[in-house]
């Protein structure tokens, strides 16, 4: 039991530059919301439904992150602060990392059973703050999600999401390759297009009508000339 904390907080520490020691770890409200849902989820299990809701609203309370005990969660999942949301028929795999205020919502049945209605996040995902990953999709082995990205479709594996609706945006072999990507998107390449290179393109365009425009209206006054003058009467 020990050796098992031990590597959880071990990986923690490995994603994240910020705690010295792994006594700095045990403080943290991600790894408290992990206790108290693997209690939660045994209560569950034994159909305790009631006692596994009083233990997740003590961890909401406590932690400002609601895990819904029927939740499945693989080894070392990692929640780095608060404010998330994981619902009822959510699954996650292991090694999967979650920032701050990010939804694992689920979608409205329409056959009025509930079902599969939560997100699975396969291993080593990381899903930046904010995202929002809604219904029954499945977001591959190591994809990452960027933060505020909007995701409502199946995401296939390694690929790398952002935007609402949320996109592919392709990555590197060099950034796919490395163990852990810190917010689920690199730092040093845009993951949108550069403003600059959206403005260039806007001025292409507004060339090319000017170019129309010009063309029309020399056509127009040739026209003017061409035509016989009026005579007097």
């Amino acid at each position: 039991m020990l050796g098992k904390l031990v590597r959880y907080l071990d990986s923690v520490v490995a994603r994240d530059p910020a705690p010295r020691s792994r006594w700095e770890v045990l403080l943290y409200p991600g790894v408290w919301a992990l206790f108290w849902h693997r209690v939660a989820n045994r209560l569950f299990r034994a159909r305790l439904f009631f006692l596994a809701r009083a233990v997740n609203h003590l961890s909401r309370f406590l932690t400002a992150i609601d895990i819904h005990p029927g939740a499945t969660i693989g080894r070392n999942f990692f929640i780095d602060h608060g404010f998330t949301v994981i619902g009822e028929t959510a699954e996650i795999g292991d090694n999967v990392t979650i920032y701050q205020c990010v939804t694992l919502g689920g979608s409205n049945p329409t056959n009025g059973k509930g079902g599969k209605r939560h997100p699975t996040l396969e291993d080593n995902v990381i899903v930046g703050s904010g995202a929002q990953i809604i219904g029954p999709v499945t977001i591959g082995k190591r994809a990452r999600i960027g933060a505020s990205a909007v995701v409502t479709e199946n995401v296939p594996e390694g690929a790398t999401m952002i935007g609402v609706k949320a996109r592919s945006t392709l990555v590197g072999a060099e950034t796919y390759a490395k163990e852990f990507m810190p917010y689920g998107t690199p730092c040093k390449e845009p993951c949108e297009p550069a403003p600059n290179q959206r403005v260039d393109e806007l001025e292409e365009q507004i060339e090319v009508l000017r170019a129309q425009v010009e063309a029309l209206m020399a056509e127009r006054e040739a026209a003017k000339s061409s035509e016989p003058a009026c005579k007097g009467v």
